[in-house]
């Protein structure tokens, strides 16, 4: 968790500028092994979207490897789409019998 007084664009741009000084290149393959990554997974002001960017991430309810720190960081933030709690979403997930990616 950060707090920045920086728009979630420009928070992008210098989070994409720290992965490429450890080494990340683009123009790769999607989905595939890298030394850092890192993502606007929720922010303060609810949601966002423009062309590159979409707050809350799309795919991080369905993410065990997302939900189980921020449930430790923050399991108290609502996702602004669903209204539950990350420490819902994260016990929706992992509950038994449900598949963990």
């Amino acid at each position: 968790m950060i707090e920045t007084a920086l728009d979630p664009v420009e928070l992008l741009a210098v989070l994409k500028g720290i992965e490429r000084e450890f080494g990340r290149r683009t123009g790769g393959q999607r989905w595939t092994s890298r030394v850092l990554d890192l993502d606007i997974v929720l922010w303060s002001g609810g949601t966002f979207a423009a062309p590159r960017l979409t707050i809350p991430h799309i795919l991080f309810r369905e993410r065990a490897f997302v939900l189980t720190p921020a449930v430790r960081i923050a399991g108290y933030w609502r996702d602004p789409i669903t209204g539950l709690s990350v420490r819902q979403l994260h016990s929706r997930l992992t509950r038994p019998g449900t598949i963990r990616r």
